[in-house]
């Protein structure tokens, strides 16, 4: 029997392009977030979210202290983690950042913690490389695109730790790490299992390097091959559950008709990554597609007639039939303390469009999240992946469109217009091929 999964992330988009990965190999797969330990069904759908294959649950808790995000996965995991109902276990996945913002290791070091005392022994397997964007892991070090993390612009404009070494990290939370360097990777098969067997044994994190895929495939296997599932968790990024799921795939599920709303797909970009706005820029230049900007100082000090006059532009492009781009203009030097603020005083402004959306595409995890929360959806069903990273989904709750999110810094400029073009063919043809 297959297993069935738990997912903690720390994010929205990191929830969906992990669960996304199971998804799309014909597990059933869904993204919930907030107090509910199960995601409401709309009319007709009884089951708990338990009982999906594939749970993600969106902790929220990339802006939160050490102290405060390890407290949140600890209670989410006695929560969520049910491993005996029904059959066969719940295998335990602790989404991070593939750069490491936020605090992995506290997190990680809670969920350990609470694991241990349920079945007296807790290890883990931290391989956080995902290739097809660009990360990799060097001996025990982050690298993107080549460059080592805090060389980058990402590690620039947001880190928590002082290095990309994994193993300092680790050590920071009080964790014990065993470094498993890719030679030993790549030898696969005994090699690799005596390597994690020791792991186990000595209740460490092992700290896996990573260059490619097939690097990725390896590790699942021989994880998956140990006996002590029980105790483990698997710690990484969509990479790694890419990896997890291609070993238990399932024959894919027939193709299902997508609904949509009447409008146009509302396209929101809260994110500051470069990637994320040369993808705007790009976005501008499509037929049949208004690009609406909106400044901090609106958002959060404007007038009402102001936030009306942006709000009316938003609708009657929608209900023209037209996508529409709403642009977060933070400036050259923003602040990053109002990044939660200005999230949810944009969800605020453009909650009242619901009734006119067709889709949706959101960028950033706070940005989706605030944005989801005041327009009443619940959760996520997760269907397909339109490129790595780039998850489509169903929204649950007060709403019910097609839904395209993505981690800021994932994919190129011509990804939001691929994401826009996907939900214009569901749109005209009730799937995107």
């Amino acid at each position: 029997m297959t297993r069935r999964w738990l997912i903690l992330a720390d994010d929205l988009t990191g929830a969906a392009d992990c669960a996304i990965a199971f998804a799309r190999r014909g597990r059933s797969a869904c993204v919930q977030w907030g107090e509910a330990g199960s995601v409401a069904r709309k009319s007709g759908e009884q089951e708990s979210g338990v009982q999906e294959d594939v749970v993600s649950h969106d902790a929220d808790s990339r802006q939160l202290d050490p102290a405060a995000a390890a407290s949140r996965h600890a209670a989410l995991f006695d929560r969520l983690h049910h491993p005996d109902r029904p059959n066969p276990g719940q295998a335990v996945f602790k989404k991070i950042d593939s750069t490491l913002r936020g605090q992995p290791a506290a997190e990680l070091a809670a969920t350990l913690d609470r694991l241990r005392r349920r079945t007296g022994a807790a290890f883990a397997i931290l391989a956080p490389a995902f290739p097809a964007t660009g990360r990799t892991t060097m001996a025990g070090r982050i690298v993107v695109e080549g460059r080592p993390l805090e060389e980058t612009e990402l590690w620039r404009r947001d880190h928590t730790y002082a290095t990309g070494a994994l193993c300092a990290m680790l050590e920071g939370a009080g964790l014990r790490s065993a470094p498993i360097a890719l030679a030993t990777v790549r030898a696969g098969g005994d090699a690799l299992r005596k390597a994690l067997t020791k792991a186990a044994r000595e209740e460490s994190v092992a700290v896996l390097d990573a260059e490619h895929d097939d690097d990725l495939a390896r590790i699942a296997e021989a994880g998956l091959a140990l006996d002590a599932q029980e105790s483990l968790v698997w710690v990484g990024s969509a990479g790694l559950a890419h990896a997890l799921a291609a070993q238990e795939a399932l024959p894919p599920a027939p193709p299902r008709g997508i609904p949509c709303g009447t409008g146009g797909t509302l396209v929101v970009v809260g994110s500051l990554a470069a990637t994320s706005r040369a993808a705007a820029r790009r976005l501008v230049g499509e037929p049949h597609l208004r690009h609406v900007p909106v400044t901090p100082e609106l958002l959060l000090d404007g007038s009402e007639p102001g936030r009306a006059g942006l709000r009316d532009a938003v609708t009657s492009g929608l209900t023209a039939g037209d996508d529409v781009l709403v642009e977060l203009a933070m400036g050259e030097a923003p602040d990053l303390a109002l990044g939660s603020r200005l999230a949810d005083a944009l969800g605020a402004l453009l909650a009242p469009v619901a009734p006119h959306l067709g889709g949706l595409v959101a960028t950033g995890g706070e940005t989706a999240a605030a944005l989801l929360a005041h327009l009443g959806v619940d959760g996520l069903r997760l269907i397909d992946e339109i490129e790595p990273g780039v998850s489509l989904g169903l929204t649950r709750g007060a709403l019910a469109v097609p839904i395209v999110t993505k981690a800021g810094a994932f994919g190129n400029a011509d990804t939001l217009a691929r994401a826009v073009h996907h939900l214009r063919a569901i749109r005209n043809q009730g799937s995107p091929t």
